[in-house]
C-alpha cells in the first residue's frame, strides 16, 4: 500500500531497546517496529525528551570502550539529523524541492496491472515505486526494504457497461452515460433500470438542491407535508383579519410591486398568481425583519413559482392561468415556492440588509474583474464618467432577471444551483455579469455616457435561446477558473 507521505527514521539501538531520535515525514505515515506492531508517526513536538544514557560506574576497560562507541554513534546520529534538517530547509532551491517531493506525489503508482507494458516499465523505474513501509505488520512475511517496490494490487476486470476510469477517478468515456440516457428501455438488457434512470433524471430537483427536501428519501414525504402545513397555517393566521390586519406600509409596497413583475409574461398578470406572490413576499418579509421586503425580491420568486407550476401542467406555464388549478395544488405550489425562496435568500441576505453591503462588494469585484478582462472597456467607461454602480446595481439586486427572458433565467439558475446555492448566487453571478458586460464591449465603446446607459437599459436579449445562455455561462466559468482563487492577481498586485 502506497501512502501519501514517507518517513525516514534515525534510530539508536541499545540492546533490544529502540529510541527514535529524529524523523522526517509528510502527513501521517505508518511505522512498524521490530516487535511487528503498527504505530502512527508522531509530530516532532510530541516526541518524548531525549534521555541521556545512564552513566555507569567506572569499571573494566570494556565498559569504557562501550561508552566511547556509544558517544561516537550518538555523534553520527546527530550529524544525520542535521542533514535531514538541512535537506528540508526552506532556503533550498526549487529544483531540490521538486526532487524531494516528486517521489511522494507521483501519480504513477503502478498498481493497475491492466496498463500497457511500456507504462509499467517506466512506472517501475520511477522513484515512487521504491518508497515502502520499513517492515510489514504480518508476523511471517518478509520485511520490506526501502528499495523494494510495493506489492501489486490485484487487477480488476473492466466492465463492458461501465465508463473507463483513470487512477484519479475521472470518467474518460462520458458519452456512454448519454447513450444510456438516450437508449430505448425495451431494447436494453435491463429495461426496468433504464426506465428508473430516466425517470430520476426527468424529475424536478430544485427543492432537493435548494436544501428544502432532506437527502433521506424516506423522510421527504413527511417533511413536505409538515413544511407545507406550516406555511398554510402561517398564512391563515396572518390574514385572519384580511388585509386590514397587515402592516399597511409593507403590504402597500408589495402590492404595488407585484403588477410590475414580469409585465410581458401573461402568467404574472393573472390575479390568482399575483395573490400567491403577494402572500409569499409578505410572509418572507415578516419572518426576516433585519432586511424586510426590498424591491427586487419580487423578481426572484418568479422562476421558482414557474418551475413548480410546470410540474403539474402540460401547457406552457408562462401563459397558464393558475385559477384553473385545484386550490390544494395551488397551495402546494405556493408553499414550495416560499420555502425555496427562503433558502435562496438565506445565502444572499446581505444584499438586502441596510446599505446592502453584499451588492456593494459584488459591484467592486465586478469592476476589478472587468479591468483585468477588458482593459479598453474599463478605461472607456472611466473616461465617460460611468460608475459601475449605476448599471450593475440592478444586475446584482435582481440577478439579471430584468435583462434576460424568464426562460433564460431558469436555465442560468440551474447552473447557479449546481455551483452551490449561496456560492452560485453570490460569487459565480459576478463572473456571469462580467462575461455579460464584456459581450457588448465593442458596442459600448462606440457610445458616450448617455448612449452607454441607454444601451445597457435596453439590451437586445429578448430573443436569446438556451445556447446563448450556455455560452455566457461557459465564459463566466472560464473567468472564475482564472481569477477566483487568485484575489491578488485580480487586484493587479
Amino acid at each position: 500500500m502506497k501512502l501519501p507521505g514517507s518517513v525516514s527514521l534515525v534510530s539508536q539501538t541499545d540492546g533490544s531497546q529502540q529510541t527514535v531520535v529524529g524523523a522526517r515525514y509528510t502527513y501521517a505515515s505508518l511505522v512498524t517496529s521490530k516487535d511487528q506492531s503498527t504505530h502512527i508517526a508522531a509530530r516532532p513536538s510530541q516526541y518524548p525528551p531525549a534521555q541521556a544514557p545512564k552513566k555507569k560506574k567506572s569499571g573494566p576497560l570494556s565498559q569504557s570502550s562501550t561508552a566511547s562507541a556509544t558517544v561516537n554513534k550518538t555523534a553520527s546520529v546527530l550529524q544525520q539529523q542535521r542533514h535531514h534538517r538541512s535537506s528540508s530547509s526552506p532556503h533550498k532551491n526549487f529544483n531540490a524541492f521538486l526532487q524531494d517531493t516528486n517521489d511522494e506525489w507521483s501519480d504513477q503508482l503502478g498498481y493497475d496491472n491492466s496498463t500497457s507494458a511500456g507504462a509499467t516499465q517506466s512506472g517501475a523505474s520511477t522513484p515512487s515505486h521504491r518508497k515502502a513501509l520499513s517492515q510489514t505488520s504480518r508476523p511471517n512475511s518478509k520485511p520490506f526494504s526501502v528499495h523494494d517496490p510495493p506489492p501489486p494490487m490485484p487487477a480488476s476486470k473492466p466492465s463492458a457497461s461501465s465508463p473507463s476510469v483513470d487512477h484519479s477517478g475521472v470518467k474518460k468515456d462520458i458519452q456512454l452515460l448519454l447513450q444510456v440516457y438516450n437508449m430505448n428501455p425495451d431494447e436494453s438488457e435491463d429495461p426496468i433500470k433504464i426506465r428508473k434512470f430516466k425517470e430520476v433524471l426527468s424529475e424536478p430537483n430544485v427543492d432537493l438542491v435548494q436544501g428544502y427536501l432532506p437527502c433521506n428519501s424516506a423522510r421527504r414525504e413527511a417533511t413536505l407535508a409538515r413544511k407545507r402545513k406550516e406555511y398554510t397555517d402561517s398564512v391563515a393566521i396572518t390574514y385572519a383579519r384580511g388585509t386590514a390586519g397587515l402592516d399597511q406600509t409593507l403590504w402597500h409596497q408589495i402590492h404595488i410591486d407585484i403588477p410590475r413583475t414580469n409585465p410581458g409574461v401573461p402568467l404574472y398578470q393573472y390575479e390568482a398568481t399575483q395573490l400567491c406572490l403577494e402572500r409569499i413576499l409578505y410572509q418572507w418579509a415578516i419572518r426576516h425583519p433585519a432586511s424586510g421586503y426590498v424591491q427586487g425580491i419580487n423578481d426572484l420568486v418568479t422562476p421558482l413559482f414557474e418551475v413548480f407550476l410546470s410540474a403539474y401542467i402540460d401547457d406552457n406555464p408562462e401563459e397558464y392561468d393558475v385559477s384553473q388549478l385545484d386550490p390544494s395544488v395551488l397551495n402546494v405550489i405556493e408553499a414550495d415556492s416560499f420555502w425555496c425562496l427562503s433558502k435562496l435568500l438565506d445565502g444572499i441576505q446581505d444584499n438586502y440588509t441596510f446599505a446592502q453591503p453584499g451588492i456593494q462588494r459584488q459591484v467592486a469585484t465586478l469592476k476589478e474583474l472587468v479591468s483585468r478582462i477588458d482593459g479598453r472597456l474599463a478605461q472607456h467607461l472611466q473616461n465617460e464618467g460611468i460608475e459601475f454602480i449605476q448599471f450593475a446595481f440592478r444586475w446584482m439586486n435582481c440577478l439579471l432577471m430584468r435583462e434576460l427572458p424568464l426562460r433564460s433565467t431558469v436555465r442560468m439558475w440551474d447552473t447557479y444551483l449546481a455551483e452551490g446555492s449561496s456560492e452560485g448566487f453570490s460569487e459565480f453571478h459576478v463572473y456571469v455579469c462580467a462575461a455579460f458586460l464584456v459581450k457588448w464591449s465593442e458596442e459600448l465603446q462606440k457610445h458616450d455616457f448617455q448612449g452607454v446607459m441607454i444601451f445597457l437599459q435596453q439590451l437586445p436579449t429578448q430573443n436569446w435561446q438556451e445556447k446563448d445562455v450556455e455560452l455566457l455561462l461557459s465564459e463566466a466559468y472560464m473567468w472564475k477558473t482564472l481569477f477566483h482563487n487568485a484575489p491578488s492577481h485580480l487586484k493587479g498586485k
